[in-house]
């Protein structure tokens, strides 16, 4: 019966997983963490990017020379060996309807369910995101593209986890 729940999870995964590819246009998944992550913390660099992205520090530098060739970035002036990189307006304004698509394309998703029943799946959900959350690495690995506005630190369940495993390494 847990395979049969897990087959069902990997299927809801590959629903969502495509969803979110189509909200994402002609942007490739990195590309739309790189300006996700800027637009909400202005001033990363290239190395941070790279590990909140999950990709390597070069494929980071390529895929930031491509969406600065797109006027979407642009390089701060350098702080000693590391550079800030912004989002230009062009960026911001993709940034905001990247997400405005993602999340229409992820509300759709529950829209199926009623009104009690998607209380309980999202209160569901946020057991199973606290309870996967190991690090505030992870958290950032996670909710990369996510629109931060509206779940903010003291709502998120995965960030509100993070902070407690934060704390919890703090207190040792």
């Amino acid at each position: 019966m847990q395979q049969l729940n897990a087959n069902k999870l990997g299927a809801f995964g590959t629903l969502i997983r495509d969803r979110i590819d189509t909200a994402l246009g002609d942007l490739s998944p990195s590309a739309a963490a790189v300006l996700s992550m800027l637009h909400f913390r202005p001033g990363l660099t290239t190395s941070e990017l790279a590990t909140v992205v999950g990709v390597s520090q070069p494929t980071a530098v390529r895929l930031i020379d491509g969406l600065e060739r797109q006027v979407l970035i642009e390089r701060g002036a350098p702080v000693g060996r590391v550079t800030p990189l912004r989002l230009t307006e062009a960026g911001h304004a993709e940034v905001k309807a990247l997400h405005a698509r993602r999340l229409a394309a992820l509300d759709g998703a529950l829209g199926v369910l009623q009104p009690d029943d998607r209380r309980l799946f999202v209160s569901l959900l946020d057991v199973v995101l606290a309870g996967v959350t190991t690090s505030r690495a992870f958290a950032r690995r996670t909710c990369r593209l996510c629109e931060h506005d509206l779940c903010g630190p003291e709502i998120c369940p995965i960030a509100c986890r993070a902070s407690e495993l934060e704390a919890r390494e703090n207190r040792l």
